[in-house]
């Protein structure tokens, strides 16, 4: 699985606690991958839970990971995974909700600023300060009024978006899987 493999991350927080919450939206989203695959995660010895995969006959390798620790700290472990099967930055694709673009919508990006997503910012620390990888930002909008960020993005997400959320992460899961299978130009092309 190795060689010219791509390492799809997504990010969150373990545990029951953070489960459902906007900031874990990566890891859902991953979870919808593989339950499209029929596969499931195996713990690693460094700090992740991964699988290898291709998707369709004769796609493109790919190791899904999600880190077992906390957003805060998902750099290391994820760099691990990527050392452990080659992957170089531009073949890293993270999944991570994004304040800053409306609930329910996508962006997809290569590089530029972590925009204060702690998740991000620790990835981009373990690369050497490389923002080359790949984000496919999931919208979760701003906190309503005067609400602390730290307490939105930790809370499940309403009555009316959770009517939304398969869909949501459905189309997200569709944008990284278009990616692998096509290139980045043609998913931003149908996802934004």
């Amino acid at each position: 699985m190795a060689e010219n493999a791509w390492l799809i991350a997504g990010l969150g927080n373990p545990g029951a606690r953070y489960q459902h919450t906007r900031h874990n939206i990566g890891q859902m989203v991953l979870d919808e991958l593989l339950d499209r695959m029929g596969a499931s995660y195996t713990r690693t010895k460094v700090g992740a839970k991964a699988v290898g995969a291709r998707l369709g006959d004769g796609g493109p390798k790919a190791i899904f990971a999600i880190s077992e620790g906390y957003m805060n700290t998902s750099g290391k472990p994820i760099r691990k995974v990527m050392d452990y099967f080659s992957v170089p930055a531009e073949q890293l694709i993270v999944v991570h909700d994004e304040l800053d673009i409306d609930f329910g919508r996508l962006k997809l990006k290569r590089g530029g600023s972590e925009g204060g997503h702690n998740g991000l910012k620790s990835i981009t620390q373990h690369l050497s300060g490389s923002r080359d990888y790949i984000r496919v930002r999931v919208g979760i909008s701003r906190p309503p009024g005067q609400m602390d960020t730290s307490d939105y993005v930790l809370q499940k997400f309403s009555v009316k978006e959770q009517e939304e959320l398969p869909a949501v992460i459905g189309k997200a899961a569709d944008a990284v899987e278009s990616i692998l299978l096509e290139d980045l130009t043609t998913a931003q092309n149908k996802f934004h």
